[in-house]
C-alpha cells in the first residue's frame, strides 16, 4: 500500500501581546497543556515556508481530508521529528487499514481560541474539510482568558466550519487546567467543552491527554509538552472518538 503523505500547515501568525505568556512547569493529576508561541524551541519542526495552497493541491482528490486544528500539542512542540506527534501517528493508523483519508497538522504553537478564530477561514478557503478536530482553549485557560470569551470562540470557529460545510464532521478536544488557576475557574473550564459538544451535536475527545498529564516519563522536561511515548497514548484518545466517525 503506498502511504499517504502528511500534510504539516503550520500557521505561525505574529499576533501582538501574544508573545509573553505564562509556563506552568509542574506535575499534577489534572494537567495537560501547551503553551508556547513565538518563542517556541529550535527542536519544532516547523513548515511554515510552505503554504496552504500547494499542500491543499497536492493532497489526493481521491481521500478525504481530516484536519486538526490545534496549538503547540497538535503542531508537535519539542519533538524532534512532526512524524512522532499525534497527527501523524493517526495517518499512519489509517494507512494500516486503508481507509481513504488524508491527515493535515494545522496545530500552531501557542494559538488561543482568538487565534483560532482569526484563521479558520483562510484554512477553509484553502481546502475542503471533511472531519475536523478542534483541540484549542489550552492557552486561554493558562493566560485566565475570560471563560465567556474562550467559549464564544471555540463556538464561532464552529459555526464557522459548519457554515462553509454543513457536512463536515467536528470532534471537539476536552481540555483541563491545573488546581493552582482556582477552583471554581477550573471546574468551569473543563464543563465549556461537554457543553459546546451537546450544544451543537459534537463528537467529544472527554480529556485530549487523559493517561499523559501529571506523569513525568511521559512528558518532555517542562512537565507540559508529551514525550514521543506521551503522543503515542494522545493518539490513542484522538482515536478512540475519530475511529467511530470515520468507519460510520
Amino acid at each position: 500500500m503506498q502511504k499517504l503523505k502528511i500534510k504539516q500547515l503550520i500557521l505561525n501568525f505574529n499576533y501582538s501581546g501574544m508573545k509573553f505568556f505564562l509556563k506552568f512547569c509542574y506535575f499534577s493529576f489534572f494537567l495537560l497543556f501547551l503553551a508556547c508561541g513565538s518563542d517556541a524551541s529550535k527542536k519544532e519542526k516547523n513548515t511554515e515556508t510552505t503554504p496552504i495552497e500547494t499542500e491543499a493541491n497536492t493532497t489526493n482528490s481521491a481521500t478525504k481530508t481530516i484536519l486538526c486544528f490545534g496549538d503547540s500539542l497538535t503542531a508537535g512542540y519539542g519533538l524532534n521529528d512532526v512524524n512522532d506527534g499525534f497527527p501523524a501517528l493517526i495517518q499512519t493508523k489509517i494507512d494500516s487499514l486503508s481507509l481513504g483519508y488524508t491527515v493535515i497538522n494545522s496545530g500552531v504553537s501557542g494559538e488561543t481560541t482568538a487565534g483560532g478564530k482569526s484563521r479558520i477561514n483562510w484554512i477553509l478557503n484553502n481546502q475542503k474539510i471533511d472531519v475536523f478536530v478542534l483541540e484549542l482553549g489550552a492557552n486561554d485557560g493558562l493566560r485566565g482568558v475570560p471563560l465567556k470569551e474562550t467559549r464564544e470562540n471555540l463556538q464561532a470557529i464552529i459555526d464557522a466550519v459548519l457554515e462553509k460545510n454543513s457536512d463536515t464532521k467536528i470532534i471537539l478536544a476536552g481540555m483541563q487546567l491545573p488546581p493552582n488557576m482556582g477552583k471554581d475557574y477550573t471546574t468551569k473550564f473543563k464543563t465549556i467543552f461537554p457543553e459546546l459538544a451537546k450544544k451543537n451535536q459534537l463528537h467529544l475527545i472527554p480529556f485530549l491527554l487523559k493517561d499523559v498529564a501529571g506523569i513525568p516519563t511521559l512528558n518532555q522536561a517542562d512537565g507540559i509538552h508529551p514525550t514521543v511515548k506521551g503522543q503515542k497514548i494522545v493518539a490513542k484518545n484522538v482515536w478512540a472518538v475519530l475511529k467511530e466517525v470515520i468507519t460510520m
